[in-house]
């Protein structure tokens, strides 16, 4: 449909702030740009969305915003959908003309999004919905307990070590292993002080472990009769949480319209590309999307390197196995996870379960 079958639009700019937002409205009809300033909160936007109506009105056209993807950008483009506004919100990674501008101003940043919103020249970011929004925020809050325990058992490891005792990682595993620790300590004959210490580091260790398990609870709750998890832990190195972090993060896999080369790009797993003239350079994998994303698919790759009884006959860990030889063991591990998402991939895109026989290495 061309410019002059649809209905006029204002294209609007908004700089988007913790306190305040900044806004330029650019009249398709008549080319008048209108600036304002918002506080972010219910009078601010209550304020901006009555002028923006009486622009409506006045011109008898449709009103169009662009938002840089930022923390409140979700609630911002909820509040201005709701309101009927049609709303995008721009991947600032592919739209570095904001970042690199010599006159980086509010005002300018909010005309520079509604011209080239104007223009549709803006690469759009892809929000998730609310709920996989929810499942990502309880795996963050999950990832930073269990990172903390990581800490704290390598400060215990290092403490009793200082004292002459050797711990292994298997006298973690529970509550009551945990306490043995302290009775060792005590028929080592060590101060009061020095077990007085231990004892409150593991209490703190115990009580992150109980979070754990209730985030963990959660977790399954939020997500019980998940089909796509379900899909997804049939595949052996798959884990619940694995799991559950892969369909958080790629709840609307059509958008990449079954091209696994996008997907890849997504995960950031890809290599940089250099090229000048002749010379074509390969670099080191781009990192460039979610990290949560790209660990869980390292995760599940090591995890079917752990696992060779069930997975020692499957071709990609044979190709893993010579690569490791040749170009060591972080390259081979990136090339596995290659090759473990385009597996993934397929089984969301067909929703067909893991089948163990197309991976097998023919005789």
């Amino acid at each position: 449909m061309s410019k002059a079958e649809r209905m006029p639009r204002i294209y609007v700019g908004a700089d988007l702030h913790k306190q305040q937002f900044t806004v330029c409205a650019i009249s398709e009809q008549s080319g008048e740009t209108v600036t304002g300033v918002f506080k972010t909160d219910n009078t601010g936007y209550d304020e901006f969305c009555k002028i923006m109506h009486e622009l409506e009105e006045e011109q008898e056209c449709s009103i169009e915003i662009a938002v840089e993807a930022t923390g409140n950008a979700r609630y911002f483009k909820n509040k201005m959908e709701a309101e009927g506004f049609g709303v995008v919100v721009v991947n600032t990674s592919k739209f570095k003309v904001i970042t690199m501008s010599t006159k980086k101003t509010d005002a300018n940043d909010a005309y520079t999004l509604a011209y080239y919103l104007s223009k549709d020249m803006l690469p759009e970011s892809h929000l998730c919905d609310q709920t996989s929004e929810e499942i990502r925020r309880m795996l963050k809050t999950r990832s930073i307990l269990v990172s903390s325990m990581v800490k704290i058992k390598n400060q215990i490891h290092g403490m009793l070590l200082g004292y002459g005792i050797e711990t292994k990682t298997a006298q973690f595993q529970s509550k009551k292993k945990r306490q043995e620790l302290l009775k060792d300590l005590e028929d080592h004959g060590y101060s009061q002080f020095t077990a007085s210490s231990l004892k409150v580091t593991l209490d703190i260790l115990d009580d992150i472990c109980e979070q754990v398990k209730m985030i963990e609870a959660q977790i399954k709750e939020m997500t019980k009769e998940n089909e796509t998890i379900e899909l997804l832990m049939t595949m052996p190195g798959v884990g619940f949480v694995g799991a559950t972090t892969i369909t958080a993060y790629t709840n609307n896999i059509e958008r990449f319209d079954g091209d696994f080369k996008r997907f890849a790009s997504y995960l950031g797993i890809v290599p940089s590309v250099h090229n000048s003239a002749d010379t074509v350079r390969m670099g080191k994998i781009t990192k460039r999307g979610p990290q949560e994303l790209r660990t869980a698919f390292v995760q599940v790759a090591m995890g079917i390197i752990r696992q060779p009884q069930n997975t020692g006959d499957w071709k990609l860990m044979q190709d893993y196995k010579t690569m490791k030889t040749s170009k060591g063991s972080g390259r081979a591990i990136i090339a596995l996870t290659r090759k473990v998402a385009r597996i993934i991939f397929a089984m969301l895109n067909n929703r067909e379960a893991f089948n163990p026989q197309l991976v097998v290495k023919c005789e």
